[in-house]
Parts: C-alpha cells; sequence; structure tokens
C-alpha cells in the first residue's frame, strides 16, 4: 500500500443539494430559507434537506418539522422532487467532467476525482475552475465545496470542513495538523456504535486515534474496515474492493390519512415491481422476499421464499402471502406509519441454479417472457401502460424514485 506524497485526491459535494435544485427550479424560493419535506403536507416528520438561509436561522437535516417551524416561523415548506434532482444532477456531472475526469459518483450529490500530475502542484485551481463553469452554466443558486488531500477518504473530510462553498486543501506534507482539531464524531464511517466501542477503549481524541496500531482497530470495528480506516487516516491511498450486490428494495412514509393495511397493501405492491424491474435490468434474481411494516411503537415483518426468479408474476403472488400472515397477526386497526419491501438472496440470473423439488421451470419462463414484455413496453413508452394487477400510485408520488445514499434513480425509475 502507497503512502501519497501529494494531494492525489478531490471530493465535491452539493450544498443542501435537494434545496438547492428547488431554488433553482423556482425563482419565488430563491434567498428563501427552504426546508424539503418527503411529501405535500408533511407535519409529524423531518426535515429532509435545508437551504443556506434555512441553515443559517439554525435549521438542520434530519429535524422534525415542528422543531424546524419554531426556529424558523417564515420557513417554506417543499414537497421533494426527485426527478428533479436527479436530472440537475446528470447536468451537473456533465459539466463537471468538462474540468476533470469523474472517477467515482458517491451518491447524488457527491463524486470523488483523481487529480493528474499537473493538477497535483495547484489542486484548488481545479476547484475553481468547476465553481467558475457552474456558476456560467447553471447560476449561483447551486453551490458546492471541494476537498483535496492525499487519499479520498482525507479529501472528503477535507472538503466536509470546508463547508459551505468551501475549496480546502490537506496537504500531505501539513498532516495530520488538520485531523487533530476534529472530533472522532467528525470522521466519516465513526458512527455511534463505533463511538461508543472506541471510548469503551479510552480513545476519545483524534490524537489517541491515530496512536493506534491497524489491528487495534480491526478489533474495534471487528472487520477490516477498521483497518483501512487507520491506514486512511495516516495518509495511505486505500482501495476497496467493489462488493456484490445484496439486495433491491424500496421504503415508504405513508401520509397519516393513508396508514391503513388496505391503504398500505396496494402501495407495497407496486413498490415491489418498481424493485424487481431494478433487478431485472442489473441481470438478477431472488430467493427471498421480505415485508416490513412500521407501527408506532413497533414494527412487523415477514418474509417468504423464492425459488430464484425475477418476473413480477411469482413475487407479488409471495407478497400475498407475507400479507396473510401480516393481516392474521396485526388488528384490523393497525396504524402503519412506514413500509418496506426488499428482494434479497440474490443470483445471476444467466448463472442461478432453479429449484429441481419446485418443478415450475416452464411456467416461470412463460412468466418471465410476459414480464419482459411489459417492460418493453413500459420502456418504449416512457411510462407503465401494462402492469400485473392494478398500478396506483400512491399520495405523493415519486414511488420506486426515491433516492437513497447510496443510489441514483434512472429515468425508468420514475415510470
Amino acid at each position: 500500500m502507497r503512502k501519497a506524497s501529494e494531494p492525489e485526491s478531490l471530493y465535491l459535494d452539493f450544498d443542501g443539494f435537494f434545496a438547492s435544485c428547488e431554488q433553482f427550479a423556482n425563482p419565488r424560493l430563491r434567498g428563501r430559507p427552504v426546508g424539503v419535506v418527503p411529501f405535500e403536507g408533511a407535519v409529524n416528520t423531518c426535515v429532509i434537506a435545508c437551504s443556506r438561509e434555512a441553515k443559517l436561522r439554525g435549521v438542520s437535516s434530519v429535524m422534525q418539522v415542528k422543531e424546524a417551524r419554531k426556529i424558523c416561523p417564515d420557513l417554506i415548506l417543499v414537497p421533494q422532487t426527485p426527478d428533479l434532482y436527479r436530472r440537475a444532477h446528470n447536468a451537473l456531472l456533465s459539466e463537471i467532467s468538462m474540468v476533470i475526469p469523474i472517477e467515482a459518483v458517491k451518491s447524488i450529490d457527491e463524486l470523488s476525482c483523481r487529480l493528474d500530475v499537473t493538477q497535483r502542484q495547484t489542486p484548488q485551481a481545479v476547484g475553481l475552475a468547476i465553481k467558475e463553469r457552474l456558476l456560467k452554466l447553471v447560476g449561483p443558486w447551486i453551490k458546492c465545496s471541494l476537498g483535496y488531500a492525499g487519499n479520498r477518504q482525507l479529501a472528503k473530510m477535507a472538503c466536509k470542513v470546508g463547508k459551505p462553498d468551501g475549496n480546502m486543501l490537506w496537504h500531505p506534507d501539513n498532516m495530520p495538523g488538520p485531523l487533530l482539531k476534529l472530533r472522532l464524531s467528525d470522521v466519516p464511517g465513526i458512527g455511534k456504535n463505533i463511538l461508543r466501542r472506541l471510548w469503551d477503549a479510552r480513545i476519545v481524541e483524534m490524537e489517541q486515534l491515530l496512536a493506534t496500531q491497524p489491528k487495534q482497530l480491526r478489533a474495534l470495528w471487528g472487520n477490516v474496515t477498521g483497518e483501512r480506516m487507520w491506514y486512511a487516516l495516516h495518509g495511505y491511498d486505500v482501495r476497496v474492493p467493489a462488493s456484490e450486490r445484496g439486495m433491491y428494495g424500496h421504503s415508504r412514509v405513508m401520509p397519516p390519512e393513508h396508514r391503513t393495511i388496505a391503504a398500505v397493501k396496494p402501495v407495497s405492491r407496486l413498490l415491489l415491481v418498481k424493485a424487481a424491474r431494478r433487478m431485472r435490468r442489473d441481470g438478477w434474481s431472488a430467493s427471498r422476499l421480505h415485508l416490513w411494516l412500521g407501527l408506532w411503537e413497533s414494527s412487523w415483518s415477514g418474509s417468504a421464499y423464492l425459488p430464484a426468479i425475477c418476473d413480477d408474476t411469482g413475487v407479488l403472488e409471495a407478497l400475498e402471502h407475507i400479507w396473510a400472515e401480516a393481516e392474521a397477526a396485526l388488528p384490523r386497526r393497525t396504524v402503519i406509519a412506514r413500509m418496506g419491501v426488499t428482494l434479497g438472496e440474490l443470483s445471476r440470473t444467466s448463472q442461478r441454479q432453479l429449484d429441481l423439488l419446485t418443478s415450475d421451470e416452464p411456467v416461470r419462463r412463460r412468466m418471465e417472457v410476459v414480464t419482459d414484455a411489459i417492460d418493453n413496453l413500459n420502456r418504449r413508452f416512457g411510462r407503465t401502460v401494462v402492469s400485473v394487477g392494478p398500478w396506483n400510485p400512491p399520495p405523493g408520488g415519486h414511488a420506486g424514485g426515491k433516492i437513497s445514499f447510496t443510489r441514483i434513480p434512472s429515468a425508468e425509475d420514475f415510470y
């Protein structure tokens, strides 16, 4: 493993991306405190993202709406529009790639790049070029912060320290100076559980963390991630191997007036079909289906075995069996605040081993042909024109198009 002697990594993070996109698209929101919420009329939920103006008033992401309203009475709440964020993401990446090749897209609002030999001499000039290009072609409403360091982990931390609208350089020659000013919780990858383990080991300051040994952090993390963290914090160019896909799923926070079993069940069917579409598109089949229901003070979950399938008919039949269990186990007036469906235990469709005991291969093959035909029709018309069973989009729309930390939806996810 090589220790970088020059700033080789660039990390870019858009500031308040969702709220900034809303201000870009809607002139009446510009210069005003904006909070993005999951759906229209949201009250008992949290603010997904907020604008710079809202942050200056004390509002923060993941803050409860009621609390945000107390701090900032004139906060403008707007429902999320994921397709806008997807299109903005693609347009911004296109402009950035004209300045420097993009190495990895880390999320909808974060990316990393490798600096070439010339750029390493004056890395901040690259950031200024990106900022100038975005200002000229996009406008002042969507801003970004950049960080530069010997590896991606340190560049990300430098980027965070420089927010908002920053252009922060952590040169390897000056390390670990900038790190010593941070708290352990400021390190990406150190969450509440890891922080508690570090405290139990009497590691409470950054200087103490840097004084550990690689195997010590591996033991505290319980896996190789801790050892990688040690090397990353000490400036080594850590390369994490790509991991295989583990699951496909969607979840949904239900509006107050749609929290009954009768209202949640059709939404679960739609989200499951959306997840199955994504799974087929990537060439996977599933052997397990999970349904999770978030109740007021508890939760309920159930699962069903799947014989390595990917067609809509098969997964929907399994979902019906799980719902039968849920309806038998839960009171009729159960309030379901949140719901999620997950397809897991994946295998490549081209390499899967079919279950010899089910003897349903001919039927399954026919169902897959039918599902492929449905996918082709929907793709051709750019919307869902054919579906297995009813297709009733839930309140708030954007079913299957929700943006998570690790997934950027495609255009197909919105129909």
